[in-house]
C-alpha cells in the first residue's frame, strides 16, 4: 500500500473532524448567543409586566421604556441611542437636514416673557421687519406668558405657506403691534458664510456636515475662484461633524481621484469600508489651510486629518475633539430608530483620533483618555510624526483666550443682548461692516446704561479668597488672619470697580459683533470680527510667506513631529540618557 496515500487520509480524516469540531463550537456558541438574548428579553419583559400591574400609582410606561433603554445604551457611549416616535423630527433636524416651516428666528424665555434672539436673513421675520429684541406676547392670539422655547417652537413652526399672526413689543414703542407672515421653508445652510479675507484669501465658514455640505463649500468654493484668491481658508471650528459621506466629498475638492481618504473597521466585516475620492478635484494647487478648535469633531476631523496626513493642508487652531467612532442608524418598529456605534473611523496615516476609550472604565462608570503610553506614531505622505488616540493637532497651534468674568457676566446675564437693541433703535446703519467699531463716547455709554443693572460676579482671585477663608475657618485659624483677609478683600472689591475699563477691548469685541448682526444678522458677526481672529490672521500670514508654507508641509525642522505626548517624549529622554 502507498504509504502517502495512508497518511493522506489520516490527515484527511484529523481535518475532517476538526472541521465538525468547530462548526460544532461555532452553532454551539450561536445557540448560547441567542439564548443568553431570549432569556434578557424574557427578563426584562417580564419585570415591565410586573411593576406595570402591581405599582402603587400609575405609570408612563411609554417613559419607563424609554428610561430604560436610554439606562441600557449609556454604558456603551454617548453617540449610541434610542430615538422614539415622538422625537424622530427633532432627531432629523440635528443629525439629516435642518429644514422646517416657520418664520426664520430664534426665540428664547426670559422673567416668563419670550423674546426674539435672531433673525436670519432672507426669510419671513426679516422681510416683515421683526427684530432681535422684539418681545412676542400671542402668536395666532395664543398668549405666551410663561410658555417654554420648545412650546413656543411649536407654535411657530407650521406648513409652508401658512399665514401666522404675531402680536410683538419692541422697546421705544408705545403700543404692542401685529404683523402676518406666511411660513416658509427654512433650511438653515451647512456654509454659514464665504467670502474674501485680507491677503485674497478665500474663507468658507463650514458649520455642520448635514445634506448637501459638499455642494455649498463647492458652490463657495467656486464662486471664491472667480476673485483669482492666493489661498482658501476651510473654517471647521466648532463643527460637531454629521453624514461621512459629506466629508469625503468636501476632501475631494481639494485631493486626486483615487485617494484613500477614511476606512472605517469594526467587528462586523461587511460594514468595514474604505472610501476614496471618486473624482477629479476642483482646486488642487491652491494653498489651503484648515481651522481647527477643541468642539470641531467626527467629520470635521475626517477633513482635517485626512488633509494633514496628505500634506494637503495646514492645519490651525487647537487640537480638535477626538471623535474617531462611526455611528448608524437601525429603523425601529412604530416609527423609532436606534442609533449605534458600529466602527472607528481611520484616517490615511492608519491613524484613528478617538481620544476616550468608552470600553474600558474606571470601577465607578466614568470613562478615562486614552493613556499617553498606549499613543502610536504614523507617518503622513511625506513622512511628518502624527500620532493617534487625542484627535487632530494642528500643525500651527494658536492658543484660545477666554474672556474675562465680567465679559461672561454681561453676555450671559443679556446686558450685551440689551443694550445692541437699545443701540439698533437709536443709531443709524453702518456704512461698513467690517470697520465698524464702537467710539469711546459709544462705550461710555455702555457703562451709563450699566449703571441700575445687576452684574454681580465673582473674579479668579475672589474665588481663592472665598476658599482661604472656608480652609482657615475649618483649621480654627480663620480669627487670626481676619484683619488682613479683610483688607485683602476689601482692596479686591476696589480693583473689581475697575474692571470695565480693564477688559475695556474685549467687551467692546462682543458689543460690536452684537449690534452689527442687529443690521446686518450672521453675516455680519463674521465680518466685524475677522479684526479679532487671531487664527484667522495666522492662516493669512503662513500662506502668505511661501517658504515657511513649504517647509510646514515638507515637515521641516520642529514642523517634522506633529503633538507629539509629552509623557511619550519624557520617556524618550529617559531612554536616550540611559543609552549614554
Amino acid at each position: 500500500m502507498n504509504m502517502g496515500k495512508v497518511l493522506f487520509n489520516k490527515y484527511k480524516k484529523k481535518a475532517f473532524f476538526a472541521g465538525i469540531f468547530v462548526l460544532a463550537l461555532a452553532t454551539w456558541s450561536f445557540k448560547d448567543d441567542l439564548f443568553q438574548i431570549s432569556k434578557n428579553l424574557d427578563v426584562f419583559a417580564s419585570v415591565y409586566k410586573e411593576v406595570n400591574i402591581n405599582y402603587v400609582d400609575d405609570i408612563n410606561s411609554a417613559k419607563m421604556i424609554k428610561t430604560g433603554v436610554d439606562a441600557m445604551l449609556d454604558g456603551l457611549d454617548p453617540y449610541t441611542e434610542f430615538v422614539p416616535e415622538s422625537e424622530i423630527e427633532d432627531y432629523k433636524l440635528h443629525y439629516v437636514s435642518t429644514q422646517y416651516g416657520g418664520i426664520g428666528a430664534g426665540i428664547f424665555a426670559r422673567n416668563n416673557k419670550v423674546y426674539v434672539s435672531d433673525v436670519f436673513e432672507g426669510f419671513p421675520a426679516q422681510k416683515a421687519d421683526v427684530r432681535a429684541g422684539d418681545e412676542l406676547v400671542k402668536i395666532n392670539d395664543v398668549p405666551l406668558e410663561g410658555k417654554n422655547n420648545d412650546q413656543v417652537g411649536l407654535l411657530l413652526k407650521g406648513v409652508k405657506g401658512a399665514s401666522i399672526k404675531l402680536l410683538l413689543k419692541r422697546e421705544g414703542t408705545a403700543q404692542p403691534f401685529e404683523k402676518t407672515l406666511v411660513r416658509d421653508e427654512i433650511k438653515q445652510p451647512n456654509v454659514s458664510y464665504y467670502g474674501m479675507v485680507d491677503g485674497n484669501m478665500g474663507y468658507i465658514k463650514l458649520d455642520k456636515f448635514l445634506e448637501n455640505s459638499a455642494d455649498e463649500v463647492t458652490n463657495a468654493l467656486t464662486s471664491i475662484k472667480k476673485n483669482n484668491p492666493n489661498g482658501i481658508i476651510l473654517d471647521l471650528r466648532s463643527n460637531g461633524g454629521g453624514i461621512l459621506m459629506e466629508a469625503v466629498k468636501i476632501v475631494n475638492l481639494f485631493v486626486p481621484k483615487d485617494v484613500e481618504i477614511v476606512s472605517q473597521i469594526g467587528k462586523i466585516k461587511d460594514k468595514n469600508f474604505t472610501y476614496k475620492t471618486t473624482g477629479n478635484p476642483l482646486e488642487p494647487n491652491l494653498p489651503l489651510v484648515v481651522l481647527v478648535n477643541s468642539h470641531s469633531a467626527s467629520a470635521s476631523e475626517i477633513v482635517a486629518g485626512s488633509l494633514q496626513d496628505l500634506d494637503r493642508a495646514i492645519i490651525i487652531g487647537q487640537r480638535s475633539y477626538g471623535k474617531g467612532l462611526v455611528q448608524q442608524t437601525f429603523n425601529l418598529p412604530y416609527n423609532s430608530l436606534v442609533k449605534i456605534t458600529i466602527a472607528k473611523y481611520y484616517v490615511p496615516s492608519g491613524r484613528c483620533i478617538q481620544a476616550i476609550d468608552y470600553t474600558h472604565r474606571r470601577d465607578d462608570g466614568t470613562v478615562l483618555k486614552v493613556a499617553d503610553s498606549l499613543i502610536h506614531e504614523f507617518k503622513t505622505k511625506d513622512g511628518r510624526s502624527v500620532y493617534d488616540g487625542s484627535g487632530i493637532y494642528p500643525d500651527i497651534f494658536v492658543g484660545q483666550e477666554r474672556f474675562a468674568n465680567i465679559t461672561q457676566a454681561l453676555v450671559s446675564k443679556l446686558l450685551v443682548f440689551d443694550y445692541a437693541t437699545h443701540y439698533r433703535d437709536t443709531h443709524p446703519i453702518p456704512e461698513n461692516i467690517r470697520s465698524f467699531t464702537m467710539s469711546d463716547a459709544d462705550y461710555a455709554d455702555f457703562v451709563k446704561f450699566l449703571a441700575d443693572k445687576n452684574y454681580s460676579y465673582n473674579t479668579g482671585s475672589e474665588k481663592l479668597l472665598a476658599d482661604l477663608k472656608t480652609e482657615a475657618t475649618k483649621e480654627k485659624q480663620f480669627t487670626e488672619i481676619q484683619s488682613e483677609y479683610d483688607a485683602l478683600k476689601t482692596r479686591m472689591e476696589a480693583t473689581k470697580k475697575n474692571d470695565l475699563q480693564l477688559h475695556k477691548d474685549e467687551i467692546k469685541q462682543v458689543l460690536e459683533n452684537e449690534i452689527v448682526s442687529r443690521y446686518f444678522f450672521e453675516k455680519g458677526r463674521y465680518e466685524t470680527n475677522f479684526k479679532y481672529d487671531k487664527e484667522l490672521a495666522q492662516a493669512v500670514k503662513v500662506m502668505q510667506d511661501k517658504e515657511l508654507l513649504a517647509s510646514i508641509l515638507k515637515g521641516e525642522g520642529s514642523y517634522k513631529v506633529i503633538g507629539k505626548p509629552v509623557l511619550a517624549m519624557a520617556s524618550k529622554k529617559d531612554k536616550d540618557t540611559d543609552d549614554q
